[in-house]
């Protein structure tokens, strides 16, 4: 799907039939405000104009530094946060396509069922007064959506399915380990049975080795269900293992869409080079032969960001036109995006030959 794409096509229809979720012109401010009077003085840009699509049953990586709006993009699908402008075309389960963007709140029960969220800190996102089956079970209770004796089956084969044993359902959070936690968290946004489910940083918070279990979980389980996942992550290590295709953002903006493949064999924006440089490589000879990029700089203030490119202030390639015009997100093949003036002239390294 390209840009172009996305724009032509009218509000019921997507820009292809595989397409599962497209997200075209995004944006979500949030108001300063000042004062006695709590009066807005501007808006910081979280996500400012940012356009991808997922297709149904494929991993999308949305990766970016700290602050650059990824974690708001997630939250702007699933609806945590009201949408400041934009589209977001979902293809419910009958074929029909409705903009999320465009649901009134009191409306969204059945799209909050069927896109699901797994949050960053296991510790966190439980309620230690909830029992394990409490709070699997919430949203099928809340909701009304089985009998109390299906509900016990549904959590029981649920948390069999994601390496707990459900004798465990009656104990608290705290009788479990981190990665125990995350599994029980998983099994929270599966209990709806749903179709795309958004990982927001779903293993930063765990050690390497129970990290690499969750991964594989995660995969399991989007073959066993016919999962989709958007994969929000600041660790393009995981990303490469995970994902099959991957959404660079810098400062609320997407600059590169690319499959993971072609993404980390050769970026094509400056900013994806910096951060594949940072990708730990096993290969001692490849960290040998590899430059770590330092990037000049401090990452743009969203409140107030520079004119033209947002990156031009940190890009080595940065020439007049980059300081004045904003560059579009264009296509540069058929399965790569980017958002650089001189995308077809410079040369950038990868980390995979």
């Amino acid at each position: 799907m390209t840009t172009t794409d996305t724009q032509i096509s009218s509000p019921n229809k997507m820009a292809a039939p595989d397409n599962l979720l497209e997200v075209n012109g995004l944006k979500k401010h949030f108001p300063i405000v000042k004062g006695v009077f709590s009066a807005a003085q501007g808006n910081v840009k979280a996500v400012d104009d940012v356009s991808f699509h997922i297709r149904k049953g494929e991993t999308v990586g949305l990766v970016g530094e700290s602050g650059c709006g990824k974690t708001t993009v997630g939250r702007c699908i699933v609806r945590a946060y009201p949408v400041t402008d934009g589209t977001m075309r979902y293809r419910m389960r009958d074929d029909s396509v409705i903009d999320l963007a465009a649901v009134p709140e009191k409306e969204l029960s059945p799209f909050r069922r069927d896109i699901r969220m797994i949050f960053q800190d296991p510790y966190s996102s439980l309620n230690p007064r909830m029992t394990i089956f409490e709070a699997v079970s919430e949203v099928l209770r809340v909701n009304n959506l089985c009998s109390p004796s299906e509900m016990q089956d549904r959590v029981s084969s649920l948390l069999r399915r994601v390496g707990l044993r459900p004798e465990y359902m009656q104990r608290y959070p705290h009788a479990f380990s981190g990665g125990e936690r995350q599994r029980i968290v998983v099994a929270r946004a599966l209990i709806t049975n749903p179709r795309l489910v958004v990982c927001d940083e779903a293993v930063s918070a765990l050690d390497v080795s129970i990290r690499a279990q969750i991964l594989n979980l995660l995969e399991e389980l989007q073959a066993d269900f016919d999962l989709t996942y958007l994969f929000i992550s600041h660790d393009l290590s995981v990303i490469r293992h995970i994902c099959d295709r991957v959404v660079v953002m810098y400062v609320g903006k997407v600059v590169e869409v690319a499959d993971a493949l072609d993404l980390y064999s050769r970026p094509r924006h400056p900013y994806t080079e910096a951060l594949l440089s940072a990708v730990p490589l096993a290969d001692p000879r490849g960290r040998e032969q590899r430059k770590h990029i330092h990037l000049q700089g401090e990452i743009a203030d969203p409140a107030n960001p520079p004119q033209g490119c947002y990156f031009h202030p940190r890009c080595k390639f940065a020439q007049q036109i980059c300081r004045e015009q904003t560059p579009e997100l264009r296509v540069l093949d058929k399965k790569r995006q980017v958002a650089c003036h001189f995308a077809e002239a410079i040369q950038l390294n990868g980390v995979i030959s």
